[in-house]
Formats: C-alpha cells, sequence, structure tokens
C-alpha cells in the first residue's frame, strides 16, 4: 500500500478525541434519561430530597433515607430500574457525586 493510501486511511478513522467525545455524549445521554420515567414514589422520594438540599432542610438526613429506600425498592423488589441506573442515583444525590 502506498504511503499516501495509509495516511488518507488514518485521516478517515476518528481520533481519540472524538472517540472520546461521542463517548461521552452517550454517557451524558444515558445518564440525563436516569432522571426521567421514574416510579412515582422514587420521582417523589427524589423531589424532596432536591427540595431540601435547596432549602436547606433540618430534616434533610430523612430525606436522605428515604431516597435511599426507594432507589433501593425500585431496584432490587421492583425491578424498575436497573443496578447501573440505581447506582448512578445513590452515586450523584446520595454520595456526594454532584447533586
Amino acid at each position: 500500500m502506498a504511503r499516501e493510501d495509509l495516511s488518507a486511511r488514518q485521516d478517515m478513522r476518528p481520533s481519540k478525541m472524538e472517540r472520546l467525545t461521542e463517548d461521552d455524549l452517550r454517557q451524558a445521554e444515558r445518564e440525563r434519561s436516569y432522571e426521567y420515567g421514574l416510579p412515582e414514589y422514587l420521582q417523589h422520594d427524589l423531589d424532596a430530597y432536591k427540595e431540601g438540599l435547596r432549602t436547606d432542610s433540618g430534616l434533610l438526613d430523612c430525606l436522605w433515607g428515604e431516597l435511599y429506600g426507594s432507589i433501593n425498592v425500585a431496584a432490587i423488589d421492583d425491578g424498575c430500574i436497573t443496578p447501573e441506573h440505581a447506582a448512578y442515583l445513590r452515586n450523584k444525590y446520595l454520595f456526594g457525586g454532584g447533586a
């Protein structure tokens, strides 16, 4: 294969940065979808917890426990969300991953 042919083929492949960007976009889209279509009880507890954070509620520890329990029920008992989905919610909202 001629040198210019090889060079032309390499130029057509996405760069590592482009692949990372595409992967990052897919991951961000997946994560955004994790906060929609939740079971009603989980959505209620998530909204209450977010409101508690916003208002610096004195009941934040109770709201935390309610949300933790609802995530577990949705994932383990009801099977409404995947383990990956549950881990995302726990990490983001309960364990300081970016609420």
